[in-house]
């Protein structure tokens, strides 16, 4: 099972559409669950991290492998991505992924992390990039079934 959680609701129509169009794709690998934590305002940045990481921490159980993404996590290609999931799944049967909110996530969801992975060296809405993450995984799978998808 692969969980998403993270922080913010997607508010876009489109951004909605595609999350659904990929969610759907991905119903025929794995089950799927995506968890939307409310973002934490009127707070300063310390304290906003704090208690969003508590929000996240609470969802994340001992035996989970957890994969933050994180601006300065380490960076793969598909098919090196697509190799991690797929051997992580063979001891590990619930992946999950964490999105932050627009400060990112707290040095404690951090370091309860099993890997920092990083997309990109660009910061991305996180809205958006909940469809790249998701069109990822669905990559992946597809690298990992050796079916044919565009490059």
């Amino acid at each position: 099972m692969i969980k998403i959680i993270c922080v913010g609701k997607i508010k876009e129509k489109y951004l909605k559409a595609a999350i659904e169009e990929y969610s759907k794709r991905l119903s025929k690998y794995t089950k799927l669950e995506i968890i939307e934590l409310s973002d934490i305002t009127n707070l300063n940045t310390n304290d906003i991290l704090k208690k969003e990481g508590n929000n996240i921490l609470s969802y994340i159980k001992e035996k989970d492998y957890v994969i933050a993404l994180d601006i300065d996590g380490i960076k793969m290609d598909s098919v090196i991505f697509a190799t991690k999931l797929s051997n992580t799944f063979i001891t590990n049967s619930n992946i999950i992924f964490l999105i932050g909110g627009s400060y990112g996530l707290s040095d404690e969801v951090k370091n309860r992390s099993n890997l920092r992975l990083s997309f990109s060296n660009f910061t991305f809405p996180h809205q958006l990039f909940r469809v790249i993450l998701l069109e990822q995984i669905y990559r992946a799978f597809k690298i990992i079934n050796n079916e044919e998808y565009h490059k």
